[in-house]
């Protein structure tokens, strides 16, 4: 497990080589597989639930990963008790499509309120999907 506390001011790009690191040394110390298309989906995960909670969210956020099941579980916590929600697709909407790219590149995605904020978790599988699909997933 890694977790790493960010408290608003630093880059996104912090959070992405937190990730990078972690998949890096879960491969080399470990001999876990970590395929590049997982290696880039959790960097993009972890920076688009990043930029959400620095966004949104006032104060500092959390950042966990976890290896579970063949996946890296991407926790972040924030203090906005307000629930995310995905919009409609829109080809024609300039940015605002975080929570789409997330949603759609994850195995699963799970918000849940906590005491003080909420707890977003997104699960991106480590090795690729033999039918090709982004998620680690047949549909």
């Amino acid at each position: 497990m890694s977790a790493a506390t960010f408290v608003g001011d630093e880059p996104v790009a912090e959070a992405r080589d937190t990730a990078r690191r972690f998949l890096t040394e879960l491969q080399a110390v470990h001999g876990i597989p970590v395929s590049a298309r997982a290696m880039g989906m959790v960097q993009l995960v972890v920076s688009e639930l990043v930029t959400n909670a620095y966004k949104y969210a006032p104060g500092p956020c959390l950042l966990d990963l976890e290896i579970s099941d063949g996946a890296v579980e991407i926790s972040v916590w924030d203090t906005d008790p307000t629930l995310p929600v995905a919009r409609a697709a829109d080809p024609g909407r300039v940015g605002q499509h975080g929570m789409e790219i997330v949603m759609a590149v994850c195995r699963s995605f799970e918000v849940h309120r906590e005491p003080v904020g909420k707890r977003i978790k997104a699960t991106v599988t480590l090795a690729d999907d033999p039918g090709g699909h982004p998620a680690g997933r047949s549909m």
